[in-house]
């Protein structure tokens, strides 16, 4: 298993775009500088009139497929 912890800060609009399916992945920093893409769909649960913000944690398996998310804070 492999988990990583990101910041994100995605303003309602640009998250629009990935509802729309318009843009799939998000792509980011975690926080020890790893570069991660994952599917934009699993912060649905997460999001508000205001996009997706706050601290998450991110569990990939061993091939390195999405498992679960949960927010940190």
């Amino acid at each position: 298993m492999l988990s990583l912890v990101v910041n994100l800060m995605i303003p309602a609009d640009e998250y629009q775009l990935m509802y729309q399916g318009v843009v799939k992945d998000v792509v980011t920093r975690a926080v020890d500088g790893r570069t991660v893409r994952f599917p934009a769909h699993i912060l649905r649960p997460f999001v508000t009139h205001d996009g997706v913000s706050g601290r998450f944690q991110i569990i990939f398996d061993d091939d390195h497929r999405f498992q679960t998310i949960k927010r940190l804070d």
